[in-house]
């Protein structure tokens, strides 16, 4: 929409965030980017922001808990990249750590346990050692992209491994036991 120079700064700021809201939910410092961008005087665009966190329509605490339970459901990620996700948006480490309670260690095993087996099942020859090798590395790749702790990510990937190549099912609740190992996944 091309601004009109004489238009109102304020309802300027109050359209692009409303639709900026309607399009998914969003941050207060994803907004105040956008009004930056958009050239709005930061003034009015404080102000703005401001009204539309006292009607809640702007809340980080809430938009934190919906990504992580989306990006934890939909893209299986560590609660580390998480994390780094939320604070790219803005959302304060006490608002962002609250939300990340909402992921527990099982939580975070049986998604990289439920990855693994699904990239697993696309490779054909698991016997030959150096194959086993390869695949290793590249699943805990996968893994460490998605915000998994590296000794967690070869650990899981050896347990998947290990019961593929036993013809075992390849089961998410398997190793999910808690040992002292259980710590080190995010």
């Amino acid at each position: 929409m091309a601004a009109d120079p004489e238009a109102n700064p304020e309802a300027v700021a109050r359209a692009i965030v409303l639709r900026q809201l309607t399009n998914s939910p969003k941050s207060r410092l994803q907004l105040a980017r956008k009004l930056a961008k958009r050239n709005v005087p930061e003034d009015v665009a404080e102000a703005v922001l401001d009204r539309f966190e006292e009607v809640r329509l702007i809340d980080d605490a809430d938009f934190a808990e919906m990504w992580v339970r989306s990006r934890a459901q939909s893209r299986k990620l560590a609660r580390g990249a998480l994390r780094r996700e939320l604070a790219d948006k803005g959302i304060e480490a006490e608002t962002a750590e609250k939300a990340l309670a909402q992921v527990s260690d099982d939580d975070e095993r049986n998604a990289a346990r439920d990855l693994v087996a699904r990239r697993l099942r696309a490779v054909s020859e698991l016997s030959d050692r150096t194959e086993s090798d390869k695949q290793t590395r590249r699943l805990a790749s996968m893994l460490a992209r998605k915000g998994y702790q590296p000794s967690a990510a070869f650990r899981i990937v050896g347990e998947v491994l290990d019961e593929a190549l036993a013809g075992e099912p390849v089961s998410h609740n398997a190793g999910a036991h808690g040992g002292p190992e259980a710590d080190d996944i995010g």
